[in-house]
Parts: C-alpha cells; structure tokens; sequence
C-alpha cells in the first residue's frame, strides 16, 4: 500500500509568524508552528512530523512537497553532509542542522518516494496543506487558537480481539503549538470511534458504567515519547492516562 500525503510550510515575513502541515485528507491531518520562525523550518517540519505520524507503519510514503530545498535534502544533499560531520562542501555549516538530523534519523529503514508539486497552481493535497500551515501562521501572528488538526486517523491496532487507536493516533504536533483547549480536542477527534458500530456484546463488554460489569485487563506497550503525549494529552483533557485510554474505546 501507498500513502500520498502533501507537507507544506509557511512563514509571514520569513522569518516570521510561521506554520507546518502535512495533509492526506480532511480526516487526516496535522499541523503546527512557531511564533518565530522561517519557511525552511516550516517545510522540513512538516515533511518529519509527517514520517513521526506513519513510523508505526510499513507502507510506502508517497510525499508531495513543492519545496525543492526540501527533497534535494533529503535526496541528493544529506548524506554527503553526514560524511562531512554535517558541513557543506565549502566547509559551511549546515543550516537547521537539528532538523535535519532529526528528517536524517526518521527516515531510517522506511520506504518513500518524493514528488515535486508546483506551489498555489491548484493542486488538491497541496493546496490543503499549503492553506493549514498558513492557518497556523496566521493564528501566530493574531495570538489565535492555533488548529493543529486530528493526526493520523487511518489505521487501529486490534489487540486481544479489542478494537484499539493505535499508540501512534496519540502523537500530536511538535510541544508549544497548541493550546491545551485545542490539544483536547485533536485527540478526541484523532482516536474517535463509532460506537454505533459495536456489536451488542462489544457494548456490554465497554459499558463502564455498570459498577457490576467484569473488567480487564490489558496491557499497552509504548515507547517514551508516546507515553509522554499520552500524559500530556490526558492532562490537557483533564483525566488520568487511564480515564484518557478508556474514552478512546
């Protein structure tokens, strides 16, 4: 399987007001950004936050991007600047080299594919993200609400028969980006489920309120920085980790 996905950066003024965003659809996005920032920063943000979202997958990643300093990066320039202890060929140190190291490390072991897209022509998946990092940026400039979007809704992970968001559905954009009211809400959005779709006996298993009612327990491994978007997540909607979990069911 294929994912597609557009990343996109902007930045007001640049530096400036800025915002990154990665789109598959409009059930399926996140983004993010700084008060301060340049568009560079916006676009190799979004193109790793996009590889953090799908780490826990094996599916080719198609990434549509319009920033060509972006895929040279990543395609032609970064190793060469890793067998020089991160410098350019003129000796120059290399700019948003934490970044890039990061982008450097994500894409280890996964398989993907970059597509340059022209920017502002009408292309769907671009224009999308083009518009959500912008909206970011925006929300920056005016002191707003940032909208960070749902995450990655595309996949559950089944264990013990249950039907579970996969830990990945947790991670959010990159800390500072949101506020907590906003953070609440992407992740009651990114780990819905429909509960009209259980089946009889599902909904007697789940029915937490039945101070009668048999539990379980199950046992859920994640790795560290999961379980710190897990805490934070929970904190911002005001329960324990637990609480939170269980609302995901």
């Amino acid at each position: 399987m294929v994912i597609t996905a557009a990343a996109d950066g902007s930045a007001l003024g640049n530096p400036g007001p800025a915002g990154w965003a990665w789109y598959v659809d409009d059930d399926c996005w996140a983004a993010g950004g700084w008060p301060h920032a340049t568009n560079n920063q916006g676009e190799l943000t979004a193109v790793l936050e996009l590889f953090r979202a799908t780490a826990h997958l094996d599916d080719e990643l198609h990434v549509q991007c319009d920033s060509q300093y972006v895929i040279n990066t990543v395609t032609k320039w970064m190793a060469g600047w890793k067998r020089k202890g991160w410098r350019k060929a003129d000796g120059s140190p290399v700019l948003n080299l934490e970044l890039i190291q990061e982008l450097d490390a994500v894409i280890a072991g996964r398989r993907y594919r970059f597509e340059w897209v022209r920017g502002h022509i009408g292309h769907p998946l671009n224009e999308a993200a083009d518009t959500r990092a912008r909206a970011v940026a925006e929300a920056f400039r005016s002191r707003l609400e940032v909208p960070v979007g749902p995450g990655w809704t595309r996949d559950v992970l089944v264990q013990g028969g249950l039907a579970l968001p996969d830990a990945a559905a947790l991670a959010a954009p990159a800390a500072g980006t949101a506020s907590a009211a906003s953070a609440s809400a992407a992740s009651a959005s990114a780990a819905r489920i429909d509960r009209d779709d259980r089946s009889p006996a599902d909904a007697a298993l789940f029915d937490f309120e039945d101070p009668a009612a048999e539990w379980l327990t199950m046992t859920l491994e994640l790795t560290d920085g999961e379980h710190t978007r897990l805490l934070e997540r929970a904190r911002a909607a005001g329960a324990t980790p637990e609480e939170f979990l269980r609302g995901l069911i």
